[in-house]
This record gives structure tokens, C-alpha cells and sequence, in this order.
């Protein structure tokens, strides 16, 4: 049962976490010349700042999803809540390919409005399983706030 629960902690840490390396990945490209030229609010963190934070959220996100996986709940709430962080999942990697990939701040600003909205419903389903896991997401939610409000910085200076 112990090695069960560890097997599925690592998985949900692990395919959370996979999101952020995809993220990376599809980020790597414009990371140099083109971002470096969009004007950006003064509020704008350093760069460096972006993989410890990205990190650590993915790194609560999976814990949060560990502990709806093992909940109790019944299936039609278990199986709501694990469709609910695969569309998240799939909208923040689509972030970074809408805001890096395709070099569109407005459709970055689109599609993380979604996540945004996602996110908001992930918290309020996974409320009813297990107060714990959303209140883990809370960091996930504000920081993603943020990030919407910068983005939409960055589109209206560009």
C-alpha cells in the first residue's frame, strides 16, 4: 500500500512536472534576440527567477494531484478532477507555445486566460475531494495571475 502511494506521488510530481519541461523547451527559442526586445513593464522578474518558481509550482501541483488520486472521492468526482488537471496540464504548455513559439503575445494573452479559468475550476473541483490539494493550488493560481497581467503588459507595449 506505502510503495503504491509513493509510486503514484512520483508520477503525479513527475507528469507535472513534464509540463514545465515541455514548456522549456517550446520557451528556448525566443528566449534570446526577440524577448529580449519586447518592451516590458517595469514590474517584469528577472529571467532567472522563472525556472525556481516554475518549479516549485509544478512541484505543489503534482502533490496536489497526488492527493486526489488517492482520495476516496467517488469515481465520477475523481475522474471531473483528473480531466480537469489534463486540460490545465495541456493549456499551460499551450501558453508557451502561443506566447514563445509563435511569437504572439495577444494569443498567449487568449489562451492564458483559459488556463486562468482552468485553474479557478481545477481548485473549486478538487475543493470537494480534498481541501489540502486546493489549497496547494493557490500559489499556481496567483502566480498565473501574474503572469496574465504581464503578458497582457507585454501585448499593449508591443
Amino acid at each position: 500500500m506505502i510503495k503504491n502511494k509513493i509510486t503514484i506521488l512520483i508520477f503525479s510530481v513527475l507528469i507535472s512536472q513534464i509540463a514545465g519541461v515541455i514548456g522549456a523547451v517550446l520557451n528556448f527559442s525566443s528566449l534570446g534576440a526577440w524577448y529580449e526586445n519586447l518592451d516590458k513593464p517595469f514590474f517584469t522578474p528577472p529571467g532567472w527567477i522563472f525556472g525556481p518558481v516554475w518549479i516549485f509550482l509544478f512541484s505543489l501541483i503534482g502533490v496536489s494531484f497526488y492527493l486526489i488520486l488517492i482520495s476516496e472521492a467517488k469515481k465520477e468526482y475523481k475522474m471531473t478532477a483528473i480531466a480537469i488537471f489534463f486540460l490545465q496540464w495541456l493549456l499551460n504548455i499551450l501558453w508557451s507555445f502561443m506566447f514563445f513559439t509563435l511569437r504572439n503575445p495577444f494569443y498567449g494573452l487568449l489562451e492564458i486566460s483559459a488556463l486562468l479559468a482552468s485553474i479557478i475550476v481545477m481548485i473549486s473541483i478538487f475543493w470537494k475531494i480534498n481541501r489540502v490539494s486546493a489549497y496547494l493550488l493557490v500559489p499556481y493560481l496567483l502566480w498565473v495571475s501574474f503572469a496574465l497581467i504581464l503578458n497582457f503588459s507585454i501585448w499593449r507595449m508591443n
